[in-house]
């Protein structure tokens, strides 16, 4: 079977290749596909895309190698949802799985995706041992870590070319997660306990292998210690919880202070709700939810709803029928050095308003040419996603703009998977752009593929 899946993947491999070559000089380079978890829209092109079909699978999970960890061999295209299938039945996991199931492995590596081991592993390229990129030469280019190209792949989205192959390395996990709820009043203690744990990797005695939170209100904040365990019953005795169904994971943070999941349960518990964005669609309305089907209480199925809200402008229409002031968009992720989370989180509170948000640690083991965090320092991922009502105002994006600048005051950085609005030199201090531009001159001498400025800010 791996003979004919390297065959398979091959094959798939000349399809890209040949749509490639199909797209006129002068046309934009991009991918065929029709599924996204980006943000921000981008201009309308009727150039063909390229023939990424046959790129979304796994080739080879190899769980006892003669050396070293056990590791996938894994295409771009694949989502998380079904390398985690593959991985699963051998006890294994990628060692960073983001939140939502149809985020892609080549997604994730040059777009940032983070989730609650980020704080031990960091984020996903951390783990990627060697990957296939198809250029926009039109090569296909093995690179390593230490390559130029291999290190500044990580928030190019795209920009330097596509990854058709990557080598990943997992870690063994067993087939429960114990949660513990920690509350905290004061957003200070919260933040020296992240450090803590982050440094020891443990909390009372116990080890943690997951952490993330939740700030729900000013002086209502949730870390979730999350600890790989056998045992099918949780600290208190619980049997495995199932928010599939009717009840709704976030709210369980403020119900309980310990948990059971299933591994598998626990690596999804985000999607079913897209956290707490399914509540714009009326799923957590305990009527809604008994009607709505649970195969399609996912995060793709919530961003098609959306697609369709923004197409046929529904929110902005019932708003201006009831009076209410014209909404802004505010969607982003962000990262503050763990000591400044605090001041952020005032901030954020006076000037945006919006709750609850998603609180998540990483530490970056390297660094990393377009996003350049501090080796070794531990960061906090903040994550918003909702509306505020503005008014006339909230077409010029003022409350995004605010939160550039308080980030980059903070000594943090932001996800580029949503919009952006910097200036160009402004850009290139943050996300180093003159060395991503001399890494993208040499794969890309004829400058095919969009740059990361003109895909993150002007939307191309």
């Amino acid at each position: 079977m791996p003979d004919r899946a390297w065959e398979q993947h091959a094959r798939a491999v000349e399809r890209l290749a040949s749509s490639y070559e199909a797209i006129p000089k002068g046309q934009p380079v991009r991918l065929a596909k029709q599924t996204t978890n980006l943000f921000r829209a981008r201009t309308a092109s009727t150039a063909p895309g390229l023939d990424v079909s046959g790129l979304a699978g796994v080739i080879e999970v190899v769980a006892r190698p003669d050396e070293g960890p056990p590791i996938a061999e894994v295409q771009g295209m694949c989502t998380y949802e079904d390398l985690v299938d593959a991985t699963l039945p051998h006890g294994l996991m990628p060692k960073v799985v983001p939140q939502l199931r149809t985020i892609t492995l080549g997604g994730a590596v040059t777009g940032l995706g983070i989730e609650s081991t980020s704080f031990r592993n960091g984020l996903p390229h951390e783990s990627v041992l060697e990957m296939d990129v198809f250029t926009g030469a039109g090569e296909v280019v093995t690179t390593r870590p230490g390559d130029d190209l291999f290190d500044a792949f990580p928030n190019s989205y795209g920009s330097l070319g596509y990854a058709t192959r990557l080598r990943i390395e997992l870690e063994p996990v067993p087939s429960y997660v114990a949660l513990r709820h920690l509350r905290f009043d004061d957003a200070g203690l919260m933040a020296k306990t992240v450090e803590e744990i982050t440094r020891s990797q443990e909390h009372d005695g116990e080890p943690v292998h997951g952490l993330d939170g939740v700030a729900f209100a000013p002086g209502e904040y949730y870390l979730t210690l999350a600890r790989w365990t056998d045992d099918p019953q949780g600290p208190a005795g619980e049997r495995p919880s199932d928010y599939t169904g009717q009840q709704v994971f976030y709210r369980s943070l403020q119900e309980r202070q310990t948990d059971l999941l299933t591994t598998y349960d626990y690596l999804w518990r985000w999607d079913t709700d897209w956290f707490w964005c399914s509540g714009a669609f009326g799923a957590q309305h305990p009527v809604v939810r008994r009607l709505w089907p649970a195969r399609l209480r996912r995060s793709d199925v919530y961003m098609r709803l959306l697609k369709l809200d923004r197409r046929f402008a529904i929110a902005d229409r019932l708003d201006r029928r009831a009076g209410r002031p014209l909404r802004e968009r505010v969607v982003q992720d962000i990262e503050v050095p763990v000591d400044r989370l605090p001041e952020f989180l005032d901030w954020f509170d006076a000037e945006i308003g919006m709750r609850p948000v998603w609180l998540c640690p990483l530490v970056a083991g390297r660094d990393w040419t377009a996003y350049p965090l501090e080796a070794g320092a531990t960061y906090v991922n903040v994550g918003f996603w909702g509306t505020v009502h503005v008014g006339p105002d909230a077409v010029h994006a003022p409350r995004n703009r605010a939160i550039e600048a308080k980030v980059h005051e903070l000594g943090g950085h932001k996800s580029l998977y949503s919009d952006a609005f910097y200036d160009p030199d402004t850009f290139d201090r943050l996300y180093n752009g003159p060395a991503l531009a001399a890494v993208k001159r040499r794969y890309d001498p004829d400058d095919r593929l969009t740059t990361l400025y003109d895909k993150a800010v002007r939307s191309r």
